[in-house]
This record gives structure tokens, C-alpha cells and sequence, in this order.
């Protein structure tokens, strides 16, 4: 078994493929609309399934906003340089909400960035 995609439910579907095309450097991988379903796809990631998992952004018409709950926690990706992307994304108009530094009790390095949804992206130093 292996994880696929993760889905999440985006108010604006051009600014989210925005966001992680152009700030979190991912590849738009395909799109499909339903207008009978009222709802759009889009697959986007650092490759395709099912040698990577992808993300898979929902756009139903109409809907801006949802409410993310307190159940929800992060997205967590690996980078060579923490720092630095953190950097990067600000350049880029994104949101750090945690800077660079060791998780708590550890030595890891991590920080947090926010998408334009108001979802978390933990981002993790490593160097593979």
C-alpha cells in the first residue's frame, strides 16, 4: 500500500495552482472540469503517481470558503535547506508562519507556511 494523492478543497482554484506552481515549485500535472458535477480538479506535484504522491486540488463552483476545522494538521515536505526556501517563498508572496529553526526537543529543522487557503505546510530539512 501507498498513499496517492491528498485532496483539499481550495476557494480560488487559479491562485492555489498559482501558489504551489510558482512558490512551493511543484508541476501542474492535469486538470479536468465537470461542469454537470459543478466542480473542477487539478493534480499537481514533484512528479506523477505512482512514483510520487500528488496533491489534488477540488474547486466546487461557488464555493470561496471553507472552514478547516480543528482536525486538520499539515502537509509536510522535505527540502535540502529550510532556511532558504523559507526565504524563497517570501520572495515569492507567501506566508511563513514558523521560521527556520529546530523543532522543539529536537535538532530538526523545520518551519511552516501557509497557502492561500489557510492550509499548513510543514517544511522539513533534509538532504536526500
Amino acid at each position: 500500500m501507498r498513499i496517492l494523492h491528498t485532496m483539499l478543497r481550495v476557494g480560488q482554484l487559479q491562485r492555489s495552482i498559482d501558489f504551489y506552481t510558482k512558490v512551493m515549485g511543484m508541476t501542474l500535472l492535469r486538470q479536468s472540469d465537470r461542469p454537470e458535477q459543478q466542480y473542477t480538479l487539478a493534480f499537481l506535484g514533484y512528479g506523477k503517481n505512482p512514483e510520487h504522491t500528488e496533491l489534488e486540488l477540488t474547486y466546487n463552483y461557488g464555493v470561496e470558503h471553507y472552514d478547516l476545522g480543528s482536525a486538520y494538521g499539515h502537509i509536510a515536505i522535505s527540502v535540502p535547506d529550510v532556511a532558504q526556501t523559507c526565504a524563497a517563498v517570501k520572495a515569492a508572496g507567501g506566508n511563513v508562519t514558523r521560521e527556520a529553526g529546530p523543532v522543539k526537543g529536537g535538532t530538526t529543522v523545520i518551519a511552516f507556511i501557509t497557502d492561500p487557503d489557510g492550509y499548513k505546510i510543514e517544511l522539513i530539512e533534509r538532504q536526500d
